[in-house]
């Protein structure tokens, strides 16, 4: 999952613990864990929103400035359908040394 540069920080500190996006189908799944510059992202939960959901309230708490903003960001490709993805940010070290997908130790 990636995240805008202007967005990283406020991940990191934990004021930004939720995402918008438009996808086709998702691309994460609930105890998922994605990589984020240093650290990881750990997704909590990702459930179908309808379009009309995504208000000014949560345009800021995604750390946009407005629905439109974030709408801007939010669209991927061809796809439709909306999904609010909540997660929470590990910092490096904070994870035990192997991959969450395979139990691989991680180089």
């Amino acid at each position: 999952m990636l995240f805008a540069k202007r967005l990283r920080e406020g991940i990191r500190r934990g004021r930004i613990r939720c995402s918008v996006r438009i996808w086709t189908r998702p691309h994460v799944k609930a105890g998922g864990r994605y990589r984020m510059d240093d650290g990881e992202i750990e997704v909590e939960s990702i459930v179908p929103i309808r379009l009309k959901a995504i208000t000014y309230d949560l345009a800021r708490e995604s750390g946009f400035e407005s629905v439109k903003d974030l709408l801007q960001i939010a669209k991927h490709g061809r796809g439709q359908n909306v999904y609010l993805i909540r997660f929470h940010y590990l910092p490096p070290g904070s994870w035990p040394n192997t991959s969450p997908r395979r139990g691989r130790r991680v180089p």
